[in-house]
């Protein structure tokens, strides 16, 4: 099954979960259209495309209007196909503003990970950063036995790449909140260790802002007590993932971390082991998640690590 059929499936699935009330339906439209959707839209003059009826009382879209206290119009956004993460996320807008980005745990690992980024939003915001912008827990609650989260969104004014001088402020920056790393990174075995990581730190979850700051979003990864670090690498693995097979991938992280640990002050040693522990921990990862995005982890992982003589 492709993946526009697999999201139509997805869709179909989703909109009798979230928009289940008999009240009067309301038009919708499935953008930008029926063969790759991407988006459930409150119908407009300009759209082409047959409209998709969608009920009105009872829907989600009447739940977030008592949260928010005002009549909203929702926008469901259709995942990718075969994510183990994937859940039902909506935009919501009141007289074209936009409100709010809502995650809707479906089932218990989502239910998990929206509780996990209300958690870590809660805790980033009383911190004081100065670099990262992290969004705002609006709302937490549940509706018809699904976990809701209500995030603030952030300015994102046109999607562009960061400057490296910029990632690393802000990987050094999130890595302080772990516990034990206010004073930076401590030593144990030739590790730093003691640091916390946002746990999806890509290019496609963060943008430079005015000010020399940066937006980050997508917080449910977020963990402490890693080695110092896992951000950078996280964020070099996938952008080589993006022009390399990922047994390639792996090893360029291996062999690149003392280069790309260095300007946070990790010694080069220190930075290897890092990566070797960074992609074991994303396949423990993959293998929680029962999804493998990379293939099985002796396609992957272990031409990486096969050869290293110690691995803690």
């Amino acid at each position: 099954m492709n993946d526009a059929a697999v999201r139509l499936g997805y869709l179909a699935d989703t909109v009798r979960l979230l928009y289940p009330g008999p009240g009067s339906p309301r038009a919708y439209t499935v953008l930008p259209h029926a063969a790759v959707p991407r988006r459930l839209a409150p119908r407009r003059w300009w759209h082409v495309g047959s409209p998709v009826m969608v009920p009105g009382e009872g829907s989600i879209a009447a739940h977030l209007g008592e949260v928010f206290g005002r009549p909203v119009e929702t926008v469901l956004h259709v995942r990718p196909a075969r994510r183990a993460n994937r859940k039902p996320v909506l935009e919501v807008r009141s007289r074209g503003r936009l409100l709010a980005y809502v995650k809707v745990g479906d089932n218990p690992r989502t239910r998990a990970l929206v509780a996990a980024e209300a958690a870590a939003l809660r805790r980033i915001a009383g911190l004081g950063l100065r670099t990262v912008v992290a969004p705002e827990v609006l709302h937490l609650g549940d509706w018809r036995g699904l976990a809701v989260l209500a995030v603030s969104p952030l300015p994102v004014r046109r999607r562009r790449s960061a400057p490296r001088p910029l990632l690393l402020s802000a990987v050094a920056e999130i890595a302080a909140t772990g516990h034990g790393a206010d004073h930076g990174p401590s030593h144990d075995a030739g590790h730093a260790t003691g640091a916390a990581w946002h746990g999806d730190f890509t290019p496609w979850n963060v943008c430079p802002a005015p000010g020399g700051r940066l937006l980050v979003w997508d917080w449910e990864r977020y963990a402490t007590g890693v080695p110092y670090g896992f951000d950078a690498l996280h964020h070099f693995f996938h952008r080589a993932l993006r022009r390399l097979p990922p047994p390639d991938a792996a090893r360029a992280c291996v062999a690149r971390a003392a280069r790309e640990l260095a300007p946070l002050g990790v010694p080069a040693a220190t930075a290897r082991q890092s990566a070797l522990r960074y992609l074991i921990a994303l396949a423990d990862r993959h293998a929680a998640d029962g999804h493998e995005p990379l293939g099985p982890p002796h396609t992957w992982l272990n031409p990486a690590v096969d050869h290293e003589e110690s691995l803690v």
